[in-house]
């Protein structure tokens, strides 16, 4: 069972916790969260690219000349994709990138990702984040404490506006509720930081 440190918001340590092995513990398996990544990335794919076939390109209606006696190579139409400006061959449709990945492979990919970042010692764990009102310098300030420098998920238990307002401006820095962790979110970002409420939440959820 993984036991990491809890900071507080100014970086000194205030206690230790146990992660759960079946979340924080697994074995890492690197292809079902590639499997993932791709589903995730693929399904906010919007598809809305289009092109014109020849039929589609206005004008070229007209034989541009005779078939035969110019000397030139036959044409139809002044619209056929060897021209320019004419329509073109196989090109992109509007259609549906997105597709299913089976509940318990997405569930592994991010029990992958989660152990990862224990693994890799990219996890941070909070006693607790509340801030009275919005300032994003309170969270530069936490991320400094931290020397985070890179990008970085703070995962929450529940809803915070005003946790969420503060950090929104910070580039490279996104908030998360507990229950909507996805593995793309984990892994792109450098460091994991999560509350102790959070860590429980995500335990119960994805148990």
């Amino acid at each position: 069972m993984p036991r990491v440190p809890v900071y507080n918001v100014n970086a000194e340590q205030v206690g230790e916790i146990d992660l759960s092995d079946d979340i924080f513990g697994v074995e890492i398996n690197v292809p079902v969260m590639h499997q993932a990544v791709v589903n995730y990335l693929a399904n906010q794919r919007q598809g809305t690219h289009s092109t014109k076939t020849r039929g589609e390109v206005r004008g070229g209606g007209k034989k541009p000349w005779r078939q035969k006696g110019t000397g030139r190579a036959r044409q139809g139409s002044i619209r056929a994709p060897q021209w320019i400006k004419g329509g073109v061959v196989f090109g992109p449709k509007p259609r549906d990138y997105s597709y299913r990945l089976p509940k318990k492979v997405k569930r592994l990919a991010l029990k992958s990702a989660l152990s990862s970042k224990v693994k890799d010692n990219e996890i941070i764990v909070l006693d607790e984040l509340k801030l009275q009102q919005p300032k994003t310098k309170e969270i530069v300030k936490l991320l400094k404490n931290f020397n985070v420098d890179k990008k970085a998920l703070i995962v929450l238990p529940d809803k915070d506006e005003i946790v969420e307002r503060s950090a929104r401006n910070i580039p490279g820095v996104e908030t998360m509720v507990a229950n909507n962790l996805n593995t793309y979110q984990v892994l792109r970002h450098n460091k994991f930081i999560v509350t102790k409420d959070a860590v429980r939440k995500i335990e119960e959820v994805f148990a």
